[in-house]
């Protein structure tokens, strides 16, 4: 056992005049309530709110410690599905979040860490966290906290003051907590055990009666019932000389319950995890029976029943639990208001789950019903970009599934063919035939996976400019089947076998089912952007876009199945290969670069992006469509990871590449006429292709191809930079840059 710092509560209850106040000794300090509450005129809202101090470093004179404060805090309204959110976070952030990053090396995404320190080293942080307009404010001889106008203090009369407002929302409070129960201490007689080794101490105040007002879309509005929680936390210490960065949170994860049930009882319970093994460090469970008599127990069973993915981060969170302790005869549900409670911020990378949550079960034999606020933080399932893109490949086949299903409703095959008021368009229509012929022949192309990086783009460049991606999430099924569509009709025009590890769709369902699929899958983005919750004038705008992207690959497909083979005898001869790569650019401008751009204007405009927003995100999805295809035929050659395709392939398949391409421009004549007839032979013989790309590797123009590929991509997102505000969607889509560069499959 560690000897206890000096300022910590002694044996007996805790005095909270002194212990409601900083404490010098600590590392890390918190002070956290929440509140469930009923305004007059019938609103019931959920509201949490956290106010954090660390040190940070010391005086170099004074040796005085440093701190950084912050706070974070969110108002539930579940009637009306909203979930509003905010971080604060000191001055000093960017030089503390460019510690934390130089620790994450190697433990997260390289390309995320250099998108966020990028933003960092600007002595700025990205949106949705802000930083403090003025310095925070601490009392020292009473409880009171003013963080640039979001305050937290104790009165006279023992009771706590709780003032926010953030103006983005239009939400806050000026709410009382009155405590109706003695402050009780948790885990091990108040002290709290973390895996890093550190100590914290921890004491509740398990119900407060709470009045005042709460402000919602700009207006005041009186509570006329309210109970409420407040705990305290502090430590982060170590019996060591050296109290400077002592807490690194990275390393630990919990999951935390605070329960208030209709009969009076309160309940609290966490379980702490080591998140290099996954291993549970500490649990306890906390009964305060209405009569404010406490009761501990140390078994206790916290396990999720329903897991939600935010569309998002992409990250699985529980927002269903069962709490159990049987010594305690304790087995109760508990329900996510809403399941998108995710708290995004930097500060936490790259969110958490705080919500409220709807308590429902048995204590002591009889049912129970309550409110309740769950904190689940530090479970990350998305560590990199490769994680990212996996949930998000999950994500767009499901979404296609929902599309076209196997077993449809008269409802959802009325919609897939024509829609409402045309329902006689199915009489004699055999549905189970219609599903054989058109849904299967698409989904055994959709349901093997793909990268999916084009529906990710609508979604995040509404985000980015300052949209919500949550209300067109069923988009992301419409840039997978355009992809697939043109997928389907391009193998049975190069009559290709494989196709994502598997058959094409014309080997398994016949050239004429396969033609009609591809072609179909067109015209059922249409039927998502119908449904859409926009204006006509966006929903016109959007269709426009749309189609012309259709018009822009076609023409592209074109001009590929013709190929540039009538370029290349020119540039044999002189050694000027530039007219030539010319051609293969417009080909992959056309097919890869101008569809990727279409879906990300999309996004921007259903985010009600400016126009030079619009198109600035336009421009940059266009270069990573060129940079992705040039990337590919440059893996081509050098190999696909976990050999996803054969390397040399387009060689054997007699197809000129732009590495092909700027080979010529950089080879001597003659090697010039012996790669162009490898080439024109189709070679099967592995020997002579590995000998092909050995030349066109050592003559550079592999090199070349990927500079080429990383200026498309930098100077577009130079042009995009200064257009969009820096943010977390924002920080993604400079990440997504870098991995469509570095990507090895």
């Amino acid at each position: 056992m560690q000897k206890r710092p000096f300022d910590w509560p002694a044996t007996g209850p805790v005095n909270l005049d002194i212990h409601d106040l900083p404490h010098a000794s600590s590392s890390l300090e918190w002070w956290y309530v929440n509140t469930h509450i009923y305004t007059e005129d019938g609103i019931e809202l959920s509201l949490f709110a956290s106010f954090f101090r660390i040190i940070r470093g010391r005086d170099e004179n004074t040796k005085q410690p440093l701190y950084a404060r912050s706070v974070t805090w969110g108002v539930t309204d579940a009637a009306r599905g909203r979930y509003l959110a905010e971080t604060v976070v000191d001055r000093s952030a960017p030089e503390i979040g460019l510690k934390k990053l130089k620790r994450s090396e190697g433990k997260r995404d390289d390309r995320l860490i250099r998108a966020m320190r990028e933003v960092l080293l600007q002595d700025k942080v990205p949106y949705p966290d802000r930083m403090f307009n003025r310095e925070p404010f601490e009392a020292t001889r009473k409880l009171e906290l003013d963080y640039d106008g979001l305050c937290f203090k104790k009165l006279d009369d023992n009771t706590y003051h709780l003032k926010m407002f953030q103006d983005h929302h239009k939400v806050g409070c000026d709410l009382i907590f009155k405590p109706q129960k003695a402050p009780i201490r948790h885990g091990a007689d108040g002290v709290v055990a973390g895996p890093d080794g550190s100590e914290m101490f921890y004491y509740s105040i398990s119900r407060c009666e709470v009045t005042g007002t709460v402000i919602l879309d700009g207006l005041a509005r009186n509570v006329s019932l309210g109970v409420g929680w407040y705990d305290h936390e502090f430590g982060g210490y170590r019996d060591t000389d050296n109290q400077e960065e002592t807490q690194d949170t990275d390393k630990v994860s919990w999951n935390w319950v605070a329960v208030q049930l209709a009969d009076g009882t309160d309940i609290s319970a966490y379980t702490l995890f080591d998140v290099a093994t996954g291993h549970t460090t500490d649990q306890r469970l906390l009964v305060v029976k209405p009569d404010g008599e406490p009761i501990r127990y140390d078994h206790l069973e916290f396990s999720p029943t329903r897991i939600w993915r935010s569309t998002r981060t992409f990250n699985d969170y529980p927002t269903g639990w069962r709490l159990r302790c049987d010594e305690a005869q304790i087995d109760l549900e508990l329900t996510g208001r809403l399941d998108d409670q995710e708290f995004i911020t930097v500060i936490s990378p790259p969110a958490f789950w705080e919500g409220s949550v709807d308590v429902n079960g048995s204590y002591m034999g009889a049912p129970v019903t309550g409110r309740g606020y769950v904190e689940r933080s530090g479970h990350v399932s998305v560590n990199s970009l490769d994680d990212f893109f996996g949930a998000v490949g999950e994500e767009v086949r499901a979404s296609v599934r929902r599309l076209l299903p196997f077993d449809p409703t008269f409802e959802e095959v009325r919609d897939l063919v024509a829609g409402k008021g045309r329902e006689y368009y199915l009489d004699g229509v055999d549905i189970a035939q219609l599903v054989r012929t058109l849904a299967k022949p698409v989904r055994e192309i959709t349901d093997r996976g793909g990268k999916s990086w084009r529906s990710y783009a609508a979604l995040a460049c509404c985000d980015v400019v300052g949209g919500d991606s949550r209300r067109y999430v069923h988009w992301l099924a419409m840039p997978e089947l355009m992809h697939v569509g043109s997928l389907i009709v391009d193998d049975v025009q190069d009559k290709s076998e494989i196709r994502r590890g598997g058959p094409t769709t014309h080997l398994v369902y016949g050239e004429p089912l396969a033609i009609n699929a591809g072609t179909a899958c067109y015209f059922m983005g249409q039927n998502l952007l119908r449904s859409s919750d926009v204006s006509d004038a966006d929903k016109l705008r959007l269709y426009h876009i749309y189609f012309e992207a259709l018009r822009a690959g076609h023409a592209g497909q074109a001009l590929d199945i013709d190929g540039v083979a009538d370029a290349v005898p020119h540039a044999v001869e002189t050694g000027d290969g530039s007219e030539l790569e010319k051609r293969i650019i417009a080909i992959h401008r056309l097919k890869t670069a101008a569809p990727a751009g279409a879906l990300s204007r999309m996004g921007a405009v259903a985010g009600h992006g400016t126009e030079l927003q619009i198109e600035g995100i336009g421009r940059f999805f266009e270069a990573l469509g060129l940079a992705f295809q040039i990337v590919d035929d440059v893996l081509n050659l050098r190999g696909f990871k976990k050999n996803l395709k054969d390397r040399g392939e387009d060689l054997r398949h007699g197809k000129v590449t732009l590495p092909v391409a700027k080979a010529f421009s950089r080879m001597n004549g003659t090697d010039r006429k012996w790669l162009w007839s490898i080439v024109q032979e189709k070679s099967r013989d592995q020997q002579v292709i590995e000998a092909a790309i050995e030349k066109i590797e050592a003559c550079g123009a592999l090199e070349h191809c990927m500079k080429e590929a990383g200026d498309y991509v930098e100077l577009a997102w130079q042009q995009l930079n200064p257009l969009v505000e820096d943010s977390l969607p924002k920080l993604m889509l400079r990440a997504f840059g870098w991995y469509v560069l570095e990507r090895h499959y």
